[in-house]
């Protein structure tokens, strides 16, 4: 896909959503369900189910995905799907690119061994790998609009509102 054929596709979103702001608001969900034999959440992908454990340095396997693992993924695949949009729209000379995410977790946060670890990442670090020939000017606004433009990055970067309910 060029440039051209980009802006087309979004410019009768864009319109739309200058129009009617209500009209770009969505909820997206996801879903899951307990697995009643082992300690594994079975959640829905859309494409596939995908299997949820705990993560060996807490007693699990390894065999089945880990959510820590999944958020990182979930950010890689954001920001190689924003960064391409991007480089599409600005007509961003690519060729091979990569993603990587990596973070950082003390384990003793979540298994309660230690108060002051935190639990979750206590640092992540995006990287992209470019085979570009463009200056580094352009290289920058690149990723500054990756940045900017990617729902997982900005999402956590800015912690939205969070509740919790339960229902019987």
């Amino acid at each position: 896909m060029d440039a051209t054929a980009l802006k087309a596709m979004q410019a009768p979103l864009k319109e739309a959503y200058r129009e009617d702001a209500s009209s770009a608001l969505i909820t997206l969900r996801a879903r899951g369900s307990i697995d009643d034999q082992s300690i594994a959440c079975k959640v829905e992908t859309g494409r596939a189910l995908a299997i949820a454990g705990l993560h060996p340095a807490t007693g699990g396997t390894g065999l089945e995905s880990w959510p820590g693992d999944m958020l990182l993924e979930a950010l890689v695949a954001c920001a190689g799907v924003t960064l391409k949009a991007v480089a599409t729209a600005l007509e961003f000379k690519l060729g091979a690119a990569t993603v990587q995410a990596e973070g950082d977790l003390d384990f003793r946060g979540t298994l309660g061994v230690a108060r002051e670890a935190p639990v979750g990442f206590r640092a992540i670090r995006l990287s992209f790998d470019l085979d570009t020939d463009e200056p580094q000017e352009r290289i920058d606004s690149l990723l500054k609009l990756t940045e900017r433009y990617c729902v997982v990055f900005q999402t956590i970067s800015t912690k939205p509102e969070l509740t919790v309910s339960v229902k019987r």
